[in-house]
C-alpha cells in the first residue's frame, strides 16, 4: 500500500531512504534546512576553486557499487572514478616519509622496507581483516540495530573475541615500527573513536583501506550527492531546500507529518536524517526516546577544524591525501576523548584534489583542505582559527620544504560552531557517535521510535554508525525497516 513520507535532512543517508522509499511506491518528499542537498557533503565554490565541505575519501567502492545496482544502475552511469596511485602519503617528519601505493604487493614492498619482516605480517593482518571485512560490509551492517541475535551467526561466533580485544593490540602486537603501526591504526579514525577503544573486529577498515584502495570522483564527493538526487528524482521524489523542519507533528503518540517554515506538511510516515539528538527536540520531551544524560554520556568522533585554501600556483612534495603525524598521536587523541581541548601541537590532514582533478582548481593553481580533528563542543572563535592555521602553516611548509603563505589567494574555515548551525551537529560533532564496543549495532540508537508510532532515524548516529558507506547503508536500512511496518 502506497504512503505519503516525509524526511527531515538530504544527506547521504536520507538521499539512500528516499530512493528505496520511491522506489517501492510511496509518495516521498525530503526537506533541507540548507540552500542545496548533501548535508554534511556539501561543497564551496570560489574563484573557479572547488572543494568538498564534508567527505574527501572514497571508500569502499562495492558498498556504492551495491547501491546502484539495486536501481539497475551503475556509479558510472553518473560519475567517473579514478584509483589514486599513491593512495596517500604520510609525513612523520621532515624527510620522514611513508608512501602507500594503490596496490598491496607495492604497500608489501613498503612495510618490509620500513620494518624486516612486516611484508608477511602484513599480507596475514590484510588476509584477517578482509574476512571481516567479507562478514561485516556483506552482511552484519545491512541488519538494523533491532535485536542483538543479529550478530549471532555462525561466523561471528567463530569470532567472537575479535570484539573483546583492540585494534591498537592487535596491531602492536604484530608490527614494531611506529610508523607503520600509526598507519594501521590511522583507518579506524574513520569510525570515530581511539584504536584502542575499537573492537580489533573493526579491522576490516584496513582492508577497506589497502585491498579495495582509495578512489576520486571526478568533480569531488559531491557527484555522488548530485548522482543519488538524479536517481531520487527520476524516481518521484520531492525536494525541498531553504526547508528547516520547526517541529514533528504528532497525534495520538503517532508521528502525523513536519511544521516547515510555517506551514504544515502532513504524511503517513516521518523519517528523520538529521542529528538524532536534534530531531528528537523536535519532539515534545515525553516523546523523546533519549535524556540528555544519555546523550552527554556517549562517546561522540571528534568535531574539527578545516580551512578551504586556494593557492596561485602548484604545490610540491605532496600528494592527493597527505597526513602529518609528525606529533603525538597519543596526546592528540586524548585532547579529543580524555581530556578535551585544544590540541598544543595538532596532528592534521591535507588534501589537493586539484593534484588529480584538474576541474577543482583553476590552471595553475591548487586546491588545499586541511584538517584538524578535535573534541566537540569546545570554544571556537576567529582568533583560535587562525592560531592554528598559522600552526599547521609553519609545519607544512617546514616537512614540505616549501613557502606556500605568499601564494595564498583566499582561505575558508569551518569549525564547532559552524557543524552546530549549518548541520544542528550535537556539540558540533563532525563525524556522528563512535563506534566503541559499547556503541555498536544494536546499541546505537534506534532506527524506529520507541515512543512515537510512524517515526524513524536514520544516519550516523544510529546503525551502522559514522562514514558515508554505513549512511548508505543506513539509509537502506531504515527504508527496509518502513516498509515492512508498513505492510504489516
Amino acid at each position: 500500500m502506497s504512503k505519503s513520507i516525509n524526511i527531515i535532512g538530504s544527506g547521504f543517508s536520507s538521499l539512500a531512504a528516499c530512493c528505496y522509499l520511491a522506489k517501492a511506491g510511496h509518495h516521498v518528499e525530503v526537506f533541507e534546512k540548507n540552500s542545496s542537498v548533501g548535508g554534511r557533503a556539501r561543497q564551496l565554490h570560489k574563484n573557479g576553486f572547488t572543494f568538498d565541505i564534508g567527505p574527501t575519501w572514497y571508500w569502499m567502492p562495492d558498498v556504492f557499487e551495491r547501491f546502484f545496482a539495486d536501481f539497475g544502475r551503475k556509479p558510472s552511469d553518473y560519475y567517473t572514478l579514478e584509483k589514486l596511485d599513491p593512495a596517500y602519503q604520510v609525513y612523520f617528519g621532515k624527510g620522514q616519509e611513508v608512501t602507500i601505493p594503490g596496490n598491496l604487493e607495492a604497500i608489501y614492498r613498503n612495510f618490509e622496507k620500513e620494518e624486516a619482516g612486516s611484508a608477511l605480517k602484513l599480507e596475514k593482518f590484510i588476509t584477517k581483516a578482509q574476512d571481516n571485512y567479507n562478514i561485516a560490509i556483506k552482511d552484519l551492517v545491512y541488519r538494523p540495530g533491532v535485536s542483538p541475535l543479529e550478530l549471532v551467526t555462525p561466523a561471528t561466533t567463530k569470532r567472537l573475541g575479535r570484539f573483546f580485544t583492540n585494534i591498537s593490540s592487535e596491531v602492536r602486537k604484530e608490527f614494531r615500527s611506529t610508523r607503520l603501526r600509526q598507519i594501521l591504526e590511522f583507518p579506524v579514525l574513520f569510525l570515530g573513536a581511539k584504536p584502542s577503544d575499537t573492537p580489533a573486529f573493526y579491522n576490516f577498515m584496513n582492508y577497506a583501506d589497502f585491498g579495495l584502495g582509495t578512489w576520486h570522483p571526478k568533480g569531488g564527493m559531491y557527484k555522488v550527492i548530485e548522482a543519488i538526487k538524479d536517481l531520487a528524482e527520476s524516481l518521484g521524489v520531492i525536494f525541498h531546500l531553504n526547508s528547516p523542519v520547526e517541529k514533528i507533528i504528532t497525534e495520538k503518540g503517532k508521528a502525523r507529518g513536519l511544521l516547515v517554515n510555517g506551514k504544515e506538511y502532513y504524511s503517513d510516515v516521518v523519517l528523520s536524517g538529521a542529528d538524532y539528538h536534534h530531531s528528537e527536540q523536535l519532539l515534545p520531551e515525553e516523546a523523546r526516546q533519549y535524556s540528555e544524560k544519555y546523550w552527554d554520556k556517549k562517546t561522540f568522533a571528534p568535531s574539527s577544524l578545516l580551512f578551504y585554501v586556494g593557492f596561485d600556483q602548484k604545490l610540491q612534495n605532496v600528494s592527493h591525501h597527505t597526513l602529518f603525524f609528525d606529533s603525538s598521536f597519543e596526546e592528540h587523541a586524548t585532547n579529543i576523548y580524555d581530556v578535551p581541548e585544544w590540541p598544543e601541537d595538532p596532528l592534521f590532514y591535507a588534501s589537493f584534489p586539484s593534484k588529480t582533478d584538474d576541474t577543482c582548481a583553476p590552471e595553475g593553481k591548487e586546491a588545499g583542505i586541511f584538517l584538524i580533528p578535535l573534541a566537540p563542543n569546545l570554544e571556537d572563535t576567529p582568533e583560535i582559527r587562525e592560531h592554528y592555521f598559522q600552526i599547521i602553516l609553519d609545519r607544512f611548509e617546514k616537512l614540505t620544504d616549501q613557502k606556500v603563505r605568499e601564494n595564498i589567494i583566499f582561505k575558508e574555515s569551518f569549525c564547532v560552531n559552524d557543524f552546530k548551525e549549518a548541520y544542528n551537529s550535537y556539540k558540533g560533532n563532525a563525524y556522528g557517535m563512535a563506534n566503541t564496543l559499547f556503541q555498536t549495532a544494536f546499541l546505537r540508537p534506534k532506527i524506529k521510535s520507541k515512543k512515537v508510532d510512524q517515526l524513524y532515524f536514520t544516519g550516523q548516529l544510529t546503525v551502522p554508525g559514522p562514514g558515508v558507506p554505513p549512511s548508505l547503508i543506513s539509509g537502506k536500512l531504515a527504508a527496509g525497516l518502513i516498509e515492512k511496518n508498513v505492510k504489516n
